[in-house]
């Protein structure tokens, strides 16, 4: 049975792992998961015993010698990445009228989510979040230890600042190159230039960078009617419209800006899902899944 859940009930869950568990466990059933390491493919190395993993795998011929847990682990075919790169420039901060997730807020759950779901299927996971406030990177690791050092993470950061040039974080975009899957969590509401150069470093002919697009009703519906003042939260800039007479402007301005984005990241092999945080965040991660499952033919 699907199960539905409402943003307005996570949102009063202040527990994140509970959360993204609960999210998570809506869709996992009938989802494809990836190759699992150490089933079928050649021993390669031990790690330390983590809280999750399944106790058929833990070598207790290797606990006899040493009492401590160790557990069998293997290459795989392909040894891959996922990394969950979050916006945390001013912009997310928006809201809609009707909402009580701000996209900054929703994308932190969304995040653990993704984490979460890498790590129960197996997958290295890594993290990165971009803004001129704040670049913090955790490189991919394997296991539930690797979420919760996710989970820390994404309580300690807020929204503010710009997207950093390119130039400031070479480096670090630079590490999400390998084999892989980038999955970038943002408004997209960087300058054309700027958000294309981000993404532009960051992909390469060896790994998938997809963008999940976090948008709000306000936005996409413009539901203002009489005088209305708006300010940029990144730069501050105001500007004060008649709602009603703005409206037809703003929408086909909105339409033209997205038609323009998907087909330049399209040049680049990159995919936009848009997502909706006044929807519930099961339903939508779940479409997210099935269209990527779609474009892999899978």
């Amino acid at each position: 049975m699907e199960r539905f859940i409402d943003p307005r009930t996570l949102a009063r869950v202040s527990d994140m792992p509970l959360v993204a568990r609960t999210v998570a466990d809506g869709f996992l059933h009938g989802i494809q998961s990836s190759h699992q390491r150490g089933v079928g493919i050649e021993f390669s190395q031990y790690r330390s015993y983590e809280p999750g993993d399944e106790p058929g795998r833990i070598d207790w011929k290797l606990f006899a010698r040493s009492d401590r847990y160790f557990v069998r682990e293997a290459e795989r075919e392909s040894e891959i990445a996922i990394w969950v790169v979050l916006d945390c420039s001013q912009s997310m901060a928006q809201r809609s009228s009707p909402g009580v997730w701000s996209k900054f807020d929703y994308g932190r759950y969304l995040a653990a989510t993704i984490a979460y779901l890498a790590q129960r299927q197996g997958d290295m996971v890594g993290f990165l979040t971009l803004s001129s406030n704040t670049q913090e990177l955790l490189r991919p690791q394997t296991g539930e230890r690797q979420w919760h050092r996710i989970i820390k993470k994404l309580h300690g950061v807020a929204p503010g600042g710009l997207m950093p040039p390119v130039s400031r974080v070479q480096a670090l975009l630079g590490q999400l190159q390998r084999p892989g899957l980038v999955v970038v969590i943002s408004d997209l509401h960087q300058a054309s230039d700027e958000i294309h150069a981000l993404l532009r470093r960051m992909s390469t002919r060896h790994n998938e960078v997809t963008c999940l697009q976090l948008q709000c009703n306000d936005e996409l519906t413009f539901p203002w009617q009489g005088p209305t003042r708006f300010e940029d939260l990144e730069t501050g800039e105001q500007l004060l419209v008649t709602g009603r007479s703005a409206r037809t402007q703003y929408l086909s301005g909105l339409e033209a800006h997205q038609e323009q984005l998907d087909r330049s990241l399209g040049l680049l092999g990159i995919s936009v899902d848009k997502i909706d945080i006044d929807q519930p965040m099961d339903v939508a991660l779940h479409a997210f899944l099935t269209r990527r499952q779609r474009r892999l033919g899978s």
